[in-house]
């Protein structure tokens, strides 16, 4: 459900969207102990949790746990603590609440299935011999490029069985080294795309677990798979020495189909020796060179029974190394939307060139008509035109994006790939020769299938837009893990980016689950001397993390643990952020972040003078261990929060010493006030000037920002906390290089990696590297929320359980509206400005609180909408705004006589003048 698709509430209190290790009724929980949460919503005013009550119950109606009536506020991280769970079966729970002046609220029911909860697997990981590889390589046919010649077909892999009895239940339990697509009787049996996904399969192999009981039969049946390589053996990165052996040589499966009949008895079907493989209608599937099918080739009936396979050679076994295999932890990726072409026309060569009017991630679905009998169709891939109207396709390096077809000669067939993923706003097909209609086409758009949490809307199409880029950037990079860019050979998990970019993630989605399941991968890339590298999963691609790059293992626990409350995944993630730092602070010992920095990154990618790479790297140093400490308290480790909160004060002072004088900051760039600021490495007595420091390099760069990858994140989150909306406002509508509209003005439709990825008057920038699609500058998106949105957490608040409501009018925006699934409820708000009157609407979920922060310095000059006055304790501000606390409910506030005005100064405070009239 999304945060647009709330019914109506009652007076009562009403638990909604019951979850279970962050999932919503999720199958296969290989966690023993799973943590229960729930948000709530009612129409009275103030209501919130007093009490709580959980009962599990297994599926026969046996009592698995009872919590009794807990007197509590909490809502999430309530961890089970019944009789222990079964593995492989399933479970309801049901939450009952009451209200704090004890009324009992709803309750509401939702269910959970465990995994295997560590039983042993009785399958064993079946593939194709690899002395027998020549035998799967595709034919050296003249439409193929060297890479695509080398690559082997996917495995179709088939077994039989039969069953006596009705099932009355049938899960199917099935991962591989690679990817699978599963098949019973004909039927595709899940939803899913590009399974299991992407882990350090070194460590940890997810299994997913599917219900199939209306896809078996009572007598005979078939399951049919094909085995592709994927991230486990195809092409990964942008190293060709690690091509099609990052993880292994050929790729493998590993299932088990678990039936239930209706007598009570069981049986079990599992890979072994015993199934049958074969080639099939692929000529190569793989994730970055792309997949050729001829469907010539394609075996009719071979997932279903009767087929006979007797030609079929036999599976071949590949072990029973199955101790790293663990049920899945995260939502899998998904078709989540589909795409129709805004315009096609033929070229001159008679290929068909559409625009679907979006930059996306996913693939083409292509209806074909009258094709002859091998007719050959090529589609190609591309994120943008080059000036002559052909698809610009330099950028994407080694990866070749290129799907190809030969038809089965039927009066219509359909062409979709699916063991691969491609960026592109563009494509191109040849071959079909006669003119495309546009309905027989679409892009297919793939990426984790994540809750979307969050939505806005305003009044300035520019604005909308930055929203709109960043949100298609990150569905089109989260894609099991966190990547840099979905288009290139490259699509790493690159740690900087990510931390950098987390805040304004959670804004759109629920992404607590995903994030957690990847710091596992992050945590076990981690070396023995405790350095965190650049990229998870790891794979070849080891080293010791850069400054912002490594910090993101000790960034993302915490904002886990600030955005959703998860303190479980800080408790298991604390002894590898203390690592790091011990380990900067080993090769450091004065403190200053010289050694041992990795590849030394910098302020990535930034467009003014370069922030000095020692700055940076002890501005993090010190925050990372400010984060250390703040986890330790939270913990319950009183002796390391008082070690580490010692260090990070000795870093700060270390960090003035070395690098401050009298106001200014060595590099003087804007990303060192900024990182100063933000971290407050500063005494009091020298934020002031610090502050007039960075207003005054962004007004000498004409309004516009000078930063990379890492000072992208805090300007305007800076600027505002310093009494500078109006200048954060005018970075944000800014046209000219750089800027963010900049790009928008070139007609992007995500997030460019780099500001200058074109310009009118030097074109393409260098194609070495040049994604544009990359959200990392995107990480404004979490200010626009909390500033034009107005919905942000109060400071020291966990999961939003103290709302800052703080809108702002400014950068042509005169009125927004904002919604946030929070882990306790819907934030909403809406306000608009018209004629000096400002107003403002607010919901916050029951048992939060409220500040509202409002554009006066005037209480007088606020009320109700009725002329009545406000509840709520008054305050001033920090800026000498007005302050009101309010209560979890339905808030309406007016303002009269507001005035904005984005170029006055106001006395000393420069940005807009928000006072009574």
């Amino acid at each position: 459900m999304t945060s647009a698709d709330q019914p109506e509430t009652t007076g009562a209190l009403e638990p909604y969207a019951l979850r279970v290790e962050h999932l919503e009724n999720p199958i296969g929980l290989d966690e023993p102990r799973p943590r229960f949460a729930w948000r709530l919503r009612t129409s009275e005013h103030g209501r919130g949790q007093g009490a709580y009550r959980i009962v599990v119950t297994g599926r026969r109606g046996e009592l698995a746990w009872d919590s009794g009536r807990v007197e509590s506020a909490d809502q999430f991280e309530i961890g089970y603590a019944g009789a222990a769970l079964r593995p492989n079966s399933g479970y309801s729970w049901t939450v009952q609440v009451w209200d704090t002046h004890g009324a009992a609220g709803a309750g509401e029911s939702a269910t959970f299935e465990t995994g295997r909860l560590g039983r042993p697997w009785v399958a064993r990981w079946i593939g194709r011999d690899r002395r027998d590889r020549a035998a799967f390589l595709a034919p050296a046919d003249d439409d193929l490029t060297w890479n695509t010649r080398g690559l082997p077909a996917p495995s179709l892999l088939r077994t039989t069985f039969e069953t006596q009895r009705a099932v009355t239940t049938a899960r199917l339990q099935i991962t591989a080294r690679g990817l699978y697509e599963a098949r019973i009787n004909g039927e595709l049996v899940h939803d899913t795309a590009l399974n299991p996904g992407w882990t350090d399969y070194q460590r940890r192999i997810f299994y997913q677990t599917y219900d199939v009981t209306d896809a078996v039969r009572t007598g005979a049946n078939a399951i049919g798979v094909v085995l592709a390589d994927g991230w486990w053996s195809g092409f990964v990165g942008y190293d060709a020495r690690n091509a099609g052996r990052l993880y292994g040589d050929a790729p493998a499966l590993l299932a088990e189909l678990h039936l239930t009949l209706a007598d009570g008895s069981t049986q079990v079907i599992r890979t072994d020796e015993t199934w049958r493989e074969s080639a099939g209608e692929w000529l190569h599937a793989d994730l970055l060179m792309g997949e050729g099918v001829d469907a010539r080739r394609r075996p009719e009936g071979w997932d279903a029974p009767g087929f006979d396979d007797a030609h079929w050679r036999r599976a071949r076994a590949l072990g029973d190394d199955t101790a790293n295999v663990t049920g899945a932890t995260a939502p899998p990726i998904r078709t989540v939307a589909e795409v129709a072409p805004v315009s096609v026309r033929t070229d001159a060569d008679g290929g068909a060139v559409i625009d679907f009017g979006q930059n996306l991630v996913g693939h083409l679905r292509l209806r074909i008509r009258g094709a002859a009998v091998g007719q050959f169709l090529e589609l190609t891939h591309a994120e943008t035109l080059d000036a002559d109207g052909n698809l610009y396709r330099e950028n994407l390096r080694r990866a070749e994006a290129r799907d190809l077809y030969y038809a089965r000669g039927d009066a219509e067939e359909t062409f979709e790939p699916r063991f691969t993923f491609h960026g592109f706003r563009y494509a191109r097909i040849a071959g079909l020769g006669a003119d495309l209609d546009p309905a027989d086409v679409r892009a297919v758009v793939l990426s984790s299938d994540l809750e979307e949490v969050g939505s806005f809307d305003c009044d300035n199409p520019d604005v909308l837009q930055i929203v709109s880029n960043t949100r298609w950037s990150q569905r089109g990079n989260f894609l099991s893990v966190p990547t840099d860019c979905p288009q290139r050979d490259e699509r790493l998990g690159w740690l900087a980016d990510a931390q950098v970019f987390a805040p304004t993630a959670a804004r759109a989605s629920d992404v607590s689950a995903f994030f957690a399941t990847w710091m596992v991968d992050v945590v076990s890339g981690q070396s023995p001397d405790g350095a965190f590298g650049d990229i998870a999963p790891a794979g070849p691609w080891m080293g010791e993390g850069a400054p912002a790059w490594g910090d993101a293992g000790v960034i993302i626990p915490m904002m886990l643990f600030d955005t959703y409350g998860d303190r479980r995944q800080l408790e298991r993630s604390y002894p590898a952020m203390v690592r790091w730092i011990e380990h900067v602070r080993g090769a450091n010992p004065d403190l200053l972040w010289r050694r041992r920095v990795g590849s030394n990154y910098g302020d990535w990618l930034h467009t003014g003078p370069e922030t000095a790479r020692d700055v940076l790297a002890t501005a993090y140093f010190a925050n990372s261990t400010s984060l250390v400490a703040r986890a330790a308290a939270v913990l319950g480790r009183p002796d390391d929060e008082l070690a580490y909160t010692a260090l990070a004060q000795q870093i700060r002072d270390a960090f003035v010493a070395e690098f401050v004088r009298e106001g200014s900051i060595t590099s003087d760039t804007q990303t060192c006030y900024l990182l100063a600021l933000d971290y407050d490495l500063l005494p009091p007595d020298q934020v002031p000037g610090a502050v007039d420091r960075l207003v005054a390099l962004v007004r000498e760069a004409g309004n516009r920002l000078t930063t990379g990858f890492v000072g992208v994140s805090k300007i305007c989150r800076v600027l505002s906390a310093h009494g500078h909306d109006d200048l954060a406002q005018a970075l944000l509508v800014q046209e000219e290089y750089p800027s963010w509209l900049f790009p928008i003005r070139q007609g992007a439709t995500t997030i460019w990696e780099r500001w200058d990825g074109w310009t009118p008057e030097g074109g393409f920038q260098s194609a070495n590297m040049n994604s544009f699609n990359h959200y990392s500058l995107g990480a404004v998106v979490d200010w626009i929320y909390a500033t034009l949105g107005g919905i942000d957490r109060a400071p020291g608040s966990v999961a939003y359980r103290e709302v800052l409501v703080r809108p702002r009018p400014g950068a042509g925006v005169s009125r927004a509206s904002a919604t946030q699934e929070t882990p306790l409820g819907r934030v909403a708000t809406s306000w608009e400005l018209v004629d000096g009157r400002f107003s403002l609407d607010v919901e916050l979920p029951p048992g939060a609180r409220g500040v509202l922060s409002l554009p006066t310095a005037e209480l007088a000059s606020v009320s109700d909408g009725s002329g009545g006055a406000v509840a709520g304790a008054a305050s001033v501000g920090p800026h000498g705004e007005v302050e009101l606390r309010v209560p979890g409910g339905r808030h309406r506030l007016v303002v009269d006589g507001v005035v904005v005005d984005g170029v006055v100064v106001d006395g000393a405070a420069a940005g807009l003048v928000m006072h009574s009239a």
